[in-house]
């Protein structure tokens, strides 16, 4: 039997290890950007500007020309399948500045067509932001008062869903540094998808820890001379081949995405990537070992709590 709850230390100084980092950058990109991470058009306002082509051009082609004419923020997506039309987000484009893009991209691609050429404001951004917000919260709420009702029969089931919410907190945490991380570094911009992307980690954090949670629950009965340690301790091993064996697939998939996908996917594969292995993580090392912490009123574990356990099996 794994010994993960009287561990229970080592699990949470590796979590805050590797917080620390993302912290850093959240705050070094706050005070010298103005935001934890670099901000899309639809954050800051700019332009959309659709193009059609007479023959097949990728992404990452008509990118280059624009990176060549000073704008190396410009995304490119296709538009419909083939290939035949591209759209690019890019910062607020003057006449003179579109027209001499233009010629650029002529030149290099022969006959282009300007489908449509739009701007964009930042108040979409500003909706976006405050509904992902008021979703968490609302995700949040809807978390705790569920493991209240459905762990009601267990003890302390208030305890459930504040735990389970701490470790989603511990996720999202986690993943947002790692992206403001690479926004420093890679020049990765934050942008619909990828609230898109923080939403989708925190149903897969929840999820994986209410699987876990019910196994506990399930056993608290069967056991009920065990101290709580050893309980958490019987529940993880036996749900931590499962959990592992689920999310694997996915992490293989993303990790495909990851390497052979688009440029312009790869930050929103990134953030589930991240996302999907910290669930994983944070669900087993951290969201049932802080139910022994706050049972024990220790967050690192007591040598006496690891004696007696160690007695119980015996």
């Amino acid at each position: 039997m794994f010994h993960i709850a009287e561990n229970r230390r080592w699990y949470f100084l590796l979590s805050t290890v590797l917080i620390i980092p993302g912290l850093i950058a959240m705050i070094y990109s706050l005070i010298a950007f103005g935001a934890p991470f670099k901000m899309g058009i639809d954050f800051t306002g700019g332009s959309l500007w659709e193009l059609g082509f007479t023959r097949q051009v990728q992404p990452a082609e008509l990118r280059a020309v624009f990176v060549e004419n000073g704008y190396p923020e410009t995304l490119v997506t296709t538009v419909g399948a083939g290939g035949m039309a591209l759209e690019a987000r890019l910062k607020e484009l003057s006449e003179a500045d579109r027209t001499k893009l233009l010629v650029a991209l002529k030149a290099k691609f022969g006959d282009v067509t300007d489908v449509q050429f739009l701007a964009v404001g930042p108040t979409i951004g500003r909706e976006v932001t405050q509904a992902a917000a008021l979703a968490i919260i609302a995700a949040s709420l809807a978390i705790l008062v569920f493991l209240v009702i459905a762990f009601r029969n267990a003890p302390h089931a208030f305890r459930f869903g504040v735990t389970a919410i701490v470790a989603m907190l511990h996720d999202l945490l986690l993943t947002l540094g790692i992206f403001s991380i690479c926004s420093l570094l890679f020049g990765w911009e934050a942008d619909a998808l990828f609230l898109t992307a923080i939403l989708t980690v925190i149903g897969f954090s929840v999820q994986d820890t209410i699987v876990v949670y019910d196994r506990i629950r399930e056993n608290l009965p069967k056991y009920r001379g065990e101290p709580l340690t050893m309980v958490v301790d019987r529940s993880l091993t036996e749900t931590v081949n499962r959990s592992l064996a689920i999310h694997l697939t996915a992490l293989f998939v993303m990790s495909a995405l990851l390497i052979f996908g688009g440029q312009t996917i790869k930050p929103f594969v990134a953030v589930l990537l991240v996302g999907v292995t910290t669930g994983t993580y944070s669900s087993i090392f951290n969201a049932a070992p802080l139910l022994v912490a706050w049972d024990e009123r220790s967050l690192l574990g007591s040598r006496t709590s690891k004696t007696q356990t160690q007695t119980q099996a015996a």
